[in-house]
Formats: C-alpha cells, sequence, structure tokens
C-alpha cells in the first residue's frame, strides 16, 4: 500500500480527520492531504516536539502557519487544539502522523483513528 493510501483511506477516509500528512523522522513528507502543506520549520518542529515535550507544551506548536496549542505531549503523542479545532500528531519507529480535525469532531473521536494507524505501522516496522 502507498503511503497516500494511508492518508487518504484510513485517516481521511474515516470522516474523522479533516487533512493529514505522514512525515519521515528523518525529514520529508511521504504523503499528504492535497494543498495540505507543513513548512519546513513546521516539519522540524513537529519532530522535535517528541523529543522536547516540555516545549511544546509551553509553546504549542504551528500547523500551516496557524498556532495550535499543545493539550498533552509525550514521547508518542503530542494533542493540540485551536478554537473548536484540534490536532493529533503520534509518532511511529520511522515516521510522523500529522492529522487535523474539524468541529464538530472532537479528539476522542480523531485520536483512536491516528493512533491507531500509529500502533498498526510500529507493528510492521514503520
Amino acid at each position: 500500500m502507498s503511503w497516500q493510501t494511508y492518508v487518504d483511506s484510513n485517516l481521511v477516509g474515516t470522516g474523522k480527520v479533516a487533512k493529514a500528512a505522514i512525515l519521515g523522522l528523518q525529514g520529508g513528507v511521504w504523503a499528504s492531504t492535497p494543498g495540505y502543506t507543513l513548512s519546513t520549520e513546521e516539519q522540524k518542529a513537529i519532530v522535535n516536539g517528541f523529543s522536547k515535550p516540555d516545549d511544546v507544551l509551553a509553546g504549542g506548536l504551528r500547523l500551516q502557519g496557524q498556532k495550535f496549542f499543545a493539550l498533552r505531549a509525550n514521547g508518542d503523542t503530542i494533542q493540540l487544539k485551536k478554537s473548536g479545532d484540534g490536532a493529533i500528531i503520534a509518532k511511529t519507529t520511522q515516521a510522523v502522523l500529522v492529522a487535523e480535525y474539524v468541529a464538530p469532531i472532537q479528539a476522542p473521536e480523531a485520536n483512536p483513528v491516528v493512533e491507531g494507524l500509529a500502533d498498526y505501522l510500529k507493528s510492521v516496522g514503520y
């Protein structure tokens, strides 16, 4: 299966995620929703956020230039919020899943989708 299929079917295709991207831990965008572009600086901040969760909790993250505040950040997952919308970022062995949801969808609906795919990718070595 291509990385784009994971974005289109396993994330956005669920109806719980509005836009998403898969980033390589070593850099680069593996796949993304058309038009969903994260700057190089944003990608770097996302990847670094897993090794420095306190920085994310203190300052949040930007996705497509929009400031999100951190609700939770640890070695595997970052939860972000902006007004009624939010984002879930999950780290796998080799990649990072970035998924934004839009109200009325809320974190308890989107989290299992993103974290489930992350768990699957870890189980197959990615």
